[in-house]
């Protein structure tokens, strides 16, 4: 794995691995020996990869599975935005790699990327103190049989791109990602782009939470990120966590590079 060079000239470091337990585990463990980023931690393969409410996160070789540690990245309560700074920057990436696919990518509330309406890409953001750990996993050549959402890869919709030429991307798009976002300052500014390339607003979705599933029609976001969902009596609700579903089932496009 190698930095962009922007990336290297900006000052952000890696540390590459071939095995590792978890990627974003390791980032936490250097924050906690006093490491402050930016800092790349990559892995070919996880053998304890994880994804959103701990849900295990398959990591046999050929794809993506990367962690930035931040140290001081924002004021806490902010930290959460780093998840629409993270699929925009990925979503970048694969755009700047692969120009004709731009059009078939769709980013999915609240960390998820999708590619002809399946999943190929998860984001999972971790804080502890000042340190927070924006986790990014991409399907590059294989994808999971069994998900809870319709999952792809970029392999299987005829795109090569490997993990090394990915990453290498992706340090440059999210350097200029977070100066956009400037701290949170200028959420506002990230939050436009994201809407621009999200999938279901205005559209009927289901939303699984905790204890309940709710459906309504994704009206939009509001100003910190939570989804905004007119219910069938009108009353419009704010979710803040959730798993989101279309109502009608996606739709998978084959594309060649």
């Amino acid at each position: 794995m190698q930095l962009d060079p922007i990336a290297a000239a900006a000052g952000v470091k890696l540390i590459a691995h071939e095995t590792i337990g978890s990627a974003s585990t390791e980032a936490m463990a250097a924050a906690r020996r006093g490491e402050r980023g930016p800092l790349w931690i990559t892995a070919a393969r996880q053998t304890a990869g994880r994804g959103r409410r701990g849900n295990t996160w398959v990591s046999e070789p050929g794809n993506l599975y990367v962690s930035l540690l931040l140290v001081d990245a924002a004021p806490p309560q902010r930290t959460g935005e780093l998840s629409f700074v993270a699929a925009l920057a990925a979503r970048d990436a694969v755009s700047e790699l692969v120009p004709n696919l731009a059009s078939h990518l769709a980013l999915k509330w609240p960390n998820d990327l999708l590619l002809g309406g399946a999943k190929f890409a998860g984001i999972l953001i971790e804080t502890e103190g000042p340190a927070a750990i924006v986790g990014i996993g991409v399907n590059c050549a294989h994808h999971p049989a069994e998900t809870s959402y319709p999952a792809t890869d970029l392999a299987a919709n005829g795109v090569a791109i490997s993990p090394q030429q990915l990453f290498r991307c992706l340090s440059k798009t999210m350097l200029a990602r977070l100066q956009q976002w400037d701290r949170g300052r200028s959420f506002a500014s990230i939050r436009a782009d994201w809407l621009t390339h999200a999938t279901g607003i205005g559209q009927d979705i289901r939303v699984r939470l905790p204890t309940e599933e709710i459906a309504g029609r994704f009206q939009s976001l509001d100003e910190t990120g939570r989804l905004l969902l007119r219910l069938p009596d009108g009353r419009v609700q704010s979710i803040s966590a959730g798993e989101v579903f279309a109502i009608a089932a996606p739709n998978h496009v084959l594309l060649a590079r």
